[in-house]
């Protein structure tokens, strides 16, 4: 999915467009046979935690289609008013909209950012724990693969290279060769001068302990 839909918005300008891109979003993945679309949860920019879910869930019941892509709600870094940074809130959505076609994509960035010490041995085995506890683990269909520039709870959503934020190489290796390992990973890390998507490709082989190319 673009960044630009916010589908908890109270505008209804936007709202419409976001839930339009939503709708032709998932259309084009089950023409193109791509098993899973992952979307943001967006913001209620200040009309209320209640009101951003209400629009969220309608959002949601209208692209949700048995024989469409499953739409997997990404959890969100905990600035300002984005919704879904706890994965209890996430729980929550999947659950009151009562379809099995959503999901759970987890961002290793916005999980730390958010608050989830996944950094640690003993923070990572607690997170893992509350997510089996709230979304479950079935539900978990993908992992965004980043490093995090801002600290652990700072709300920061900015993107690092694998090994060289604040969850670090040794919380890499925890990380790939965790419960999290079993689900397909998807890097998003910088477009910059410090290191190529192969090299961070290669970074992760190395902390899994594969040969690297």
């Amino acid at each position: 999915m673009p960044y630009l839909p916010n589908l908890a918005s109270p505008r209804e300008d936007l709202y419409k467009k976001s839930v339009d891109t939503l709708i032709e979003e998932t259309e084009r993945c089950s023409e193109l046979g791509i098993r899973y679309i992952v979307t943001h949860i967006g913001s209620h920019v200040g009309a209320g935690a209640e009101s951003g879910k209400t629009r969220l869930l309608q959002a949601l019941g209208r692209a949700v289609d048995e024989d469409d892509p499953m739409i997997l709600l990404e959890n969100g870094s905990g600035s300002g008013s984005h919704m879904g940074s706890r994965f209890g809130d996430i729980a929550e959505f999947i659950n009151e909209l009562g379809s099995t076609r959503v999901g759970f994509c987890l961002d290793t960035c916005h999980a730390l950012a958010a608050g989830y010490d996944i950094a640690t041995k003993d923070g990572l085995a607690q997170t893992l724990r509350e997510i089996r506890k709230t979304i479950g683990f079935s539900r978990l269909r993908l992992v965004h693969l980043n490093d995090s520039v801002g600290d652990l709870g700072s709300g920061i959503d900015h993107h690092e290279h694998i090994g060289l934020g604040r969850i670090g190489c040794e919380g890499f290796h925890r990380i790939l060769t965790s419960q999290l390992a079993k689900r397909p990973m998807i890097m998003e890390t910088p477009v910059d001068d410090r290191r190529s998507d192969a090299e961070n490709m290669d970074k992760v082989r190395e902390l899994v302990g594969l040969s690297t190319r």
